[in-house]
């Protein structure tokens, strides 16, 4: 078990890590489609997506609200929506088509959300089928999507396994009653097993569950209740994240005391327990709160060097150009971030005004690049080299020391490497090279709100 006084040090506010520079460094009101059009020009000039790109959906919709989350939703059981957001992110979708000609191949795919099994079976297919027409897809192809375990179907299931899907995620987050109701998402285990067996027996290479760690009333019996029940099922991977209190951006987390969530020590020890659970049960730890079996293309991926952190989190192909569709969805043309407006309303206009409906982002500088570059491979290998980068400052210097000091990294002057203990601590490793949030401390600005480290 960590000191506790390691935990109470390194549990601050900080990114995690899914862009550099991060999103409260962005700008609002990047409405210009020319300019982001240019950033998108560059990256095929300069062979960005020699590889292929990304694609990102966005479905917000979900039939109730799970008070923890802190994705964008939008609460309906209205399913005559469906098809009015569908023929909005085909319309985006062609306007991206557009700028990217005729050779744009896609390699990797996810659908996020919301509850992407919201949408029907049917209408997730016609999507597809719309989105496919007219471009390539990778022979080495990773489609994926996120169930609910409450309404994904089996017809669900195979349909999008029929057009070329291999791998799903399933949101269970937690099996206590108790925490269940605190955060309104009642979801009995057999709705859990009963999917995975489903996709099993359809041909899926990959199921990841997600869990989460902080949740109200979470205590050490009841995480190592669910954690035993889950890995029974041998998900091929797991993400164990660590619920981001954020209240003062998502009011839905008001509706539970702060009192009855485990915080500092007590959180973390729900981690340590998790992945020694995990450990034991022949999970490796990836990074960043993520571990998977032997076998799984994520371990794979990082065995290999290859592992990949975006927008969509870890990913097991190397693209370097995201593209996100849909309300809030994110994209990444390495030489700029934009971000899509957060209302459906905002978005249906900008659509119907044959615009890309992009309203915040940034462009990046060569020096974003090159601290991105550094923060990349401190999360996907554990380790950086900076000898022909730059020289450290004398702040990163003591940064470094400090971390050395605690046994979460080994540095010299060129190089640094994660040890054991620093892979519960890759954020804050990360955040050394992250010179925006750094140069925001030393001018005594008002910092961004980041969610905790623990």
């Amino acid at each position: 078990m960590l000191p506790f006084a390691l935990i109470d040090k390194y549990n601050v506010p900080i990114p995690r890590y899914t862009s550099y520079p991060t999103v409260p460094f962005w700008k609002d009101g990047l409405l210009d489609n020319a300019d982001w059009k240019l950033q998108i020009e560059k990256a095929i000039q300069y062979n960005k997506t020699k590889e292929g790109i990304s694609l990102y959906i966005h479905l917000p919709f979900c039939e109730q609200l799970c008070t923890y989350c802190g994705c964008n939703k939008r609460i309906t059981k209205n399913h005559s929506v469906e098809t009015i957001y569908i023929d909005a992110l085909l319309k985006e979708w062609k306007m991206y088509k557009t700028i990217f000609g005729d050779d744009i191949v896609i390699r990797e795919l996810h659908l996020g959300g919301g509850t992407p099994t919201f949408f029907s079976p049917e209408n997730l297919v016609f999507l597809m089928t719309e989105l496919f027409k007219e471009i390539k897809i990778h022979p080495e192809k990773e489609f994926s999507f996120e169930g609910h375990p409450n309404n994904t179907t089996k017809e669900h299931l195979q349909s999008l396994y029929n057009i070329g899907f291999r791998r799903v995620s399933f949101g269970v987050q937690d099996l206590n009653v108790k925490v269940q109701t605190a955060i309104n998402r009642i979801q009995p285990f057999e709705k859990t097993k009963q999917v995975t067996d489903w996709a099993r027996e359809i041909g899926y290479e990959s199921v990841n569950f997600d869990l989460i760690y902080g949740l109200p009333f979470q205590t050490i019996e009841t995480i190592k209740e669910t954690i035993e029940t889950v890995i029974q099922l041998q998900p091929n991977r797991i993400a164990f994240y660590s619920y981001a209190h954020v209240p003062w951006t998502k009011k839905s987390q008001r509706a539970y005391d702060e009192n009855d969530l485990p915080k500092g020590k007590d959180k973390y020890a729900l981690y340590e327990l998790g992945k020694q659970l995990f450990t034991d049960a022949n999970y490796t730890d990836v990074g960043m709160d993520h571990f998977a079996l032997e076998n799984d293309g994520l371990l794979i991926s990082k065995q290999n060097g290859l592992l990949h952190r975006n927008f969509m989190g870890y990913t097991t192909t190397n693209t370097e150009v995201l593209v996100g569709l849909g309300v809030s969805a994110i994209s990444d043309v390495f030489y700029g971030f934009r971000q899509n407006y957060k209302t459906v309303e905002e978005y249906y206009q900008a659509i119907n005004e044959n615009t890309i409906p992009i309203h915040r982002g940034i462009n990046v500088s060569d020096e974003d690049i090159l601290y991105r570059k550094h923060i990349l491979n401190i999360a996907c290998k554990g380790k950086t080299d900076w000898q022909n980068d730059f020289e450290l400052t004398s702040f990163m210097k003591e940064q470094l020391n400090d971390l050395q000091k605690d046994g979460l990294v080994e540095w010299n002057d060129s190089q640094l490497e994660v040890t054991n203990l620093g892979w519960s601590f890759l954020r804050n490793i990360c955040a050394v090279f992250d010179k925006k949030m750094n140069d925001n401390k030393h001018q005594q600005s008002t910092a961004p709100q980041f969610s905790q480290a623990v």
